[in-house]
């Protein structure tokens, strides 16, 4: 029988994080040597077992919490210690922090025993530095022998990475079989009501590193949030602290930041979740934005690399130190541009910071590459010259999807026949037109020549689509999932039409109609949005991409119904995005099952998603913004408020907002009416009202601007 390589479960470990080194450990704090357990450093584990003991034995776990933004505490007791009575008297407490460049941990042993407690205090260690992608598909990797040379400390080294571990007043025992699994020796006596503190600490060297911690300002300014539904103000302070966590930079620029994508597979750039990521963190600041923008212009195409996928305007998909590859079937270079739509996404990204108050000598610099993204976009994109933009994967090697469902079987017909390529996603269309009309817009607004020519490239993007992506479905008319190599409709109901909302490729009518289907019961039944309807037969809930909930996706279609004015789809999905977080201990994960709400009364974890995750964590930071409604155009001198808190998801106000650069406070009272205050002089708020009831579908209806109070 062949071996079969699983990937390593990890929805129940505890994971530390200060990109880009993290750690995953399970409930009591031990790392051990087995499945994704360890301290990783960017693409390595750099430490693949911690364990803990007293006198060999190991404490019992009775719980764990967070210990700031970059640690944890696990608590447990040494019962065999101490006085002989049911209450504990011996309590071991373990705070990990993880750090720039490496990880710190604490262990105190105190006492409460009327006599002094004598033991020793034991860490087994190993190290076998396995590539993350070994690590992802379960492949065992052999330890690595240890240096051992000062009397307190333990070295590897390989492949230009150096690992040390120091522990503080400890002897180091790594001689004979001990080489490959070195212990930490402490002896210790705890005196009656006293504590004994014990530390050891990991550093790595790398200096052939692509990404590194980034500067410890945050980048971004810290909201203060008031909420009727405290589940929004916990989501809050939650992730932005995951988000510090996940924040990179290039070594030869740390000045600009941008969030590495999640621990513990992705931690490095990734064009579309970097840019996602950015831009639902608008509503506190640009810089973040900025830096994502120019780490991704500096890496844009210049050639044409089929090896690669690299095209003249491309926007990267990820960077790693080497090259990526699990198994036979998948090799990706170290730097891969196999996306199809993070090109758009940087366009939209520029022209939405912009929107937002990036300044105008931090946009010029950028605009060559925008001129060039959008040439990729006319000249590129468009490899059979049919009018849409599409993929696909010409090295046998490759990623065979490559847009934001990117696993092997996302794109799947009704009947759960899979796609042939190449292939035409319909959000992507979205993005397309989108990026052609903000490109053009800020091509006018700063003097450069072409604006006419991407907005008849968009006009007529808009009647293609309108003419060959509209087919039946169980529930009436509905955007495909896709167009397939024979420009075929794949007709399965999937969350990607969501996406379109907001790009303006959907008439006021097709928008409702697709607010329509996206409430459906198939579709709105689990925490948040299925990425595949129920009815499909490609469904199933722990699928990574046909049927399972994604919290970014849920949000971005959530936010782009709420300012469509769909409340009440938007209202469905806010409450069980919030909900899913109070079930995860307001972490979101990457993704989690697609089950009915009844199932199990909570949502189902997939065991291998990320946790923390970029855009699961900023998706927080959009739901904000949805439910505040604020909406700026400052090249303008506006700012919509479309607010969906007040009488159903209750009043919301923050304070600390930025817009054109100035703290703003935005507040929204129960009867659902906007203030918004403190704005620049040069801008005006506008509130556009919208109705308690969503639109008839394919019926239009848009409301008129209304006055609103301004202080």
């Amino acid at each position: 029988m062949t071996e079969r390589h699983l990937q390593p479960l990890l929805h129940d470990l505890v994971g530390v994080a200060h990109a880009p080194t993290s750690a995953l450990g399970d409930a009591a704090g031990q790392l051990r040597p087995h499945g994704v357990q360890g301290v990783f450093h960017a693409d390595a584990r750099v430490l693949s077992r911690a364990e803990l003991r007293l006198d060999e034995r190991e404490p019992e776990t009775i719980g764990h919490g967070a210990a700031g933004p970059h640690g944890a505490r696990f608590v447990g007791l040494a019962r065999w210690l101490g006085d002989p009575t049911p209450d504990p008297t011996v309590r071991v407490e373990r705070t990990r922090q993880a750090g720039p460049g490496g990880l710190t941990e604490d262990i105190v042993v105190s006492s409460t025993a009327a006599d002094p407690v004598h033991t020793t205090v034991t860490v087994d260690l190993a190290c076998d530095l396995a590539p993350i992608e070994h690590v992802k598909i379960g492949r065992s990797v052999t330890p690595l022998t240890a240096e051992f040379g000062e009397p307190d400390r333990v070295r590897w080294a390989a492949d230009g990475l150096t690992v040390t571990v120091t522990g503080e007043g400890a002897t180091v025992d790594a001689a004979g079989d001990r080489a490959v699994t070195p212990r930490l020796s402490w002896p210790v006596t705890v005196m009656p009501g006293a504590a004994v503190t014990l530390r050891w600490r990991l550093t790595v060297t790398d200096p052939r590193a692509v990404v590194t911690a980034a500067p410890a300002d945050a980048g971004w300014a810290e909201p203060r949030v008031d909420a009727d539904d405290r589940r929004l103000l916990r989501l809050l302070d939650r992730s932005l602290a995951d988000l510090h966590g996940l924040r990179l930079a290039e070594p030869a620029h740390p000045e600009d930041v941008f969030l590495g994508a999640g621990v513990p597979w992705f931690l490095t750039l990734f064009g579309r979740d970097s840019l996602w990521a950015a831009r639902m963190m608008l509503p506190l600041g640009t810089d973040l934005a900025a830096g994502t923008l120019r780490v991704l212009a500096r890496r844009q195409g210049v050639r044409v690399d089929p090896a690669t996928g690299e095209q003249p305007g491309k926007i990267l998909h990820e960077l790693r130190r080497h090259e990526f590859a699990p198994n036979q079937g998948l090799r990706l270079p170290p730097a891969y541009y196999g996306t199809v739509d993070a090109t758009m996404l940087w366009v939209n990204l520029l022209h939405d910071a912009w929107r937002w108050g990036l300044p105008a000598d931090q946009v010029e610099p950028l605009l060559p590459h925008l001129e060039a993204a959008l040439r990729w976009l006319g000249e590129h994109a468009d490899a059979d010259g049919d009018g849409f933009v599409e993929y696909v994967d010409t090295t046998g090697h490759g990623l065979a999807n490559q847009g934001w469902k990117d696993s092997g079987d996302a794109v799947r017909f009704r009947d759960g026949r899979l796609a042939a390529p190449p292939i035409v996603l319909a959000e992507v269309q979205g993005y397309a037109y989108r990026a052609a009309t903000d490109g053009a817009e800020l091509l006018d607004a700063f003097g450069r020549p072409g604006a006419d020519r991407w907005r008849d490239h968009a006009d007529r993007l808009a009647e293609r689509f309108r003419a060959t992506f509209w087919v039946d479905g169980r529930h009436g008319p509905q955007p495909a999932l896709a167009l397939d190599r024979d420009k075929r409709p794949v007709d399965s109901l999937t969350s990607n039409i969501g996406h379109l909302l907001g790009t303006g490729l959907l008439s006021d009518a097709e928008s409702a109609q697709v607010a329509a289907l996206l409430s459906t019961e198939a579709m709105a039944g689990g925490f948040g949005l299925r990425t595949m309807s129920t009815d499909d037969a490609g469904f199933s809930a722990l699928s990574y991409h046909c049927g399972s909930i994604w919290a970014h996706d849920t949000a971005i279609v959530l936010a782009g119904l709420a300012r469509d004015g769909h409340r009440a789809a938007a209202l469905r999905l806010a409450d069980g995005l919030l909900a899913a977080a109070e079930a995860f201990d307001y972490r979101l994960p990457e993704l989690y099952g697609g089950d009915d709400r009844a199932t199990l009364g909570r949502p189902v974890p997939y065991p291998a998603a990320c946790r923390p995750q970029a855009w699961s964590a900023a998706a927080s930071v959009l739901l904000l913004q949805a439910g505040l409604g604020v909406y700026p155009d400052v090249p303008n001198g506006r700012v919509d408020l479309r607010p969906l808190a007040g009488p159903e998801l209750g009043a919301l106000s923050a304070s600390n907002l930025r817009i054109a650069g100035t703290p703003v406070t935005a507040s929204v009272d129960h009867t659902g009416h906007p203030t918004l205050t403190d704005l620049p002089p040069s801008l005006n708020p506008a509130h556009i009202p919208t109705p308690r009831t969503p639109h008839s579908p394919l019926s239009p209806r848009t409301p008129a601007p209304a006055p609103v109070r301004r202080s």
